[in-house]
């Protein structure tokens, strides 16, 4: 059953996209005050349109200036949060439509955010729809699906399934937002055994432009339903989906620490060549700073991070990983045996929010790279450098194809920086920089699931196969023609022929 939330108590007086001294309650006006012009309607329309969408929610409805708009538009991502016209705190699919509708008529952009991990740029006009009050999740153990609504985090859904010796497609930080994760594919823990999280995906609810709440199988909608899994949020404001849910109760995994160097790198490369495909790892070079925050073996070193994540029995895992053990002295070691429930251990990433920026690419190979990568962790930013292993089920094509390119890949490369303190143009040099010198291993594609802010227009068509973009663009003609989703690392208008 969903919750009703109420709406705001007050919301007299609000700055930026009404006029200073509007209530949309009592539908006063101040002539002394300025009006704010706002793209989309007039200024004398302005408290009734507010008043009318508020009228229509069942959650509440934030403006800018308001005690309660700053915590609603900022995610877990800080760097460049979002500063829309109007947020709405969706707490049901007809909430999502009042506000593409509300837009819509409008001609002004929508944008989404559940968790705010992959923000990648910042929308300053239009409506934001916040979707964590939609947090629902239902299970069917016994055919090994769920169904999880717009704000569900992967958490959430590994809790639901563990008692059942069920688990999903999640990635390294189970705190990420299920459906926005998928929908750009999903590079999980399970994944080498099990595919992307998209392949995994049944069906979805979403409301198009045109204000629609599609339901979208790939017997109903076989195009949409193609593109929705890997093409991110071009086509509508999906409010639920069903998925997939695998037997996998336990993991044998965690992390291996060694201080960084070729030797250590080398052997993890040349290791992947040898694995099962139950095995999914990465590693990650991290230069940790000298301060108490940070366990005492890694403090001011330039540090190995490997990562693993086993399918199956511990005993197996162990022998599996035992020839990493001989690359070197290990400064920590946190693999173990663990549930599921557990899986957050095996990458560690941090779960406080903070400002970042990143970039990745597809290797083709990873022969030779070692030296290359590690000359890069030597910049006076701190730039932290992954690989993670694909292959596997990552490399077939799903039972029914999707969006989702480059499964020939043989690793994911990635950069990323703090970004608070730090010019973002300077950022975006040193990593593409970083990209440049490992550019004669890379395919030419990347993920855009790993691309954080700013947004760049010119990188988005590497996040498929050639024809799989040009399709993407034709479809989102036809969905989208009036280009109201535009919101981060969607297709850019340019591709659609408009300004």
């Amino acid at each position: 059953m969903k919750t009703r939330l109420p709406r705001l108590a007050d919301t007299s007086g609000p700055k930026g996209f009404l006029p200073s001294g509007v209530d949309v309650r009592r539908g006063r006006h101040d002539e002394a005050e300025e009006p704010r012009v706002t793209d989309g309607f007039g200024n004398a329309g302005q408290a009734e349109a507010i008043t009318q969408l508020a009228d229509r929610l069942q959650g509440p409805l934030f403006l800018p200036g308001e005690g309660d708009y700053d915590t609603e538009r900022i995610g877990f991502q800080l760097a460049d949060a979002h500063r829309p016209e109007v947020i709405v705190g969706a707490v049901s699919a007809s909430d999502v439509q009042a506000a593409v509708e509300f837009a819509a008529g409008r001609g002004i952009p929508v944008s989404v955010q559940a968790t705010g991990h992959g923000l990648a740029g910042p929308a300053t006009q239009g409506v934001l729809i916040s979707t964590r009050r939609m947090s629902g999740v239902r299970l069917d153990p016994g055919a090994r699906i769920a169904w999880v609504e717009a704000g569900v985090c992967w958490q959430q859904v590994i809790d639901a399934a563990a008692g059942h010796g069920l688990a999903p497609m999640s990635g390294s930080l189970p705190q990420v937002g299920a459906v926005s994760y998928s929908l750009g594919g999903g590079i999980g823990l399970l994944a080498r055994r099990y595919g992307y999280a998209s392949d995994h995906v049944r069906r979805l609810e979403i409301v198009t432009a045109d204000g629609r709440l599609r339901e979208v199988t790939a017997e109903s909608e076989p195009d949409l339903f193609w593109a929705l899994r890997g093409g991110g949020g071009n086509f509508g404001v999906v409010t639920g989906m069903e998925i997939g849910l695998v037997p996998v109760p336990r993991l044998y995994g965690g992390g291996l620490y060694f201080e960084a160097g070729a030797a250590i790198l080398d052997g993890w490369l040349g290791w992947t060549s040898t694995v099962p495909e139950e095995m999914t790892s990465a590693v990650m070079l991290i230069p940790f700073p000298d301060i108490p925050e940070v366990p005492g073996p890694l403090r001011g070193r330039r540090v190995a991070h490997i990562q693993l994540a086993y399918a199956g029995d511990a005993d197996t895992g162990e022998k599996v990983i035992a020839p990493l053990r001989d690359l070197g002295s290990c400064l920590l070691d946190t693999v173990r045996d663990m549930a599921f429930a557990e899986s957050a251990a095996v990458f560690d990433d941090p779960s406080d929010p903070h400002s970042y920026q990143g970039t990745n690419a597809f290797l083709r190979e990873g022969t030779g790279v070692a030296e290359t990568i590690l000359a890069q962790t030597h910049s006076k930013l701190r730039l932290i450098i992954g690989l993670r292993h694909l292959g596997g089920a990552l490399s077939r094509p799903p039972q029914v194809p999707s969006a989702v390119g480059h499964r020939d890949a043989r690793y994911l490369f990635s950069v990323l920086s703090p970004a608070d303190g730090f010019d973002h143009s300077l950022l975006r040099a040193a990593h593409d920089g970083v990209l440049a010198a490992v550019a004669p291993w890379a395919t030419g594609g990347s993920t855009l699931n790993f691309q954080f802010g700013p947004a760049d227009p010119a990188r988005i068509p590497t996040g498929y196969a050639s024809a799989d973009y040009h399709r993407l663009v034709d479809l989102k003609k036809q969905i989208d023609p009036a280009f109201l989703f535009r919101g981060g690392n969607t297709i850019p208008d340019t591709a659609l022929g408009t300004n």
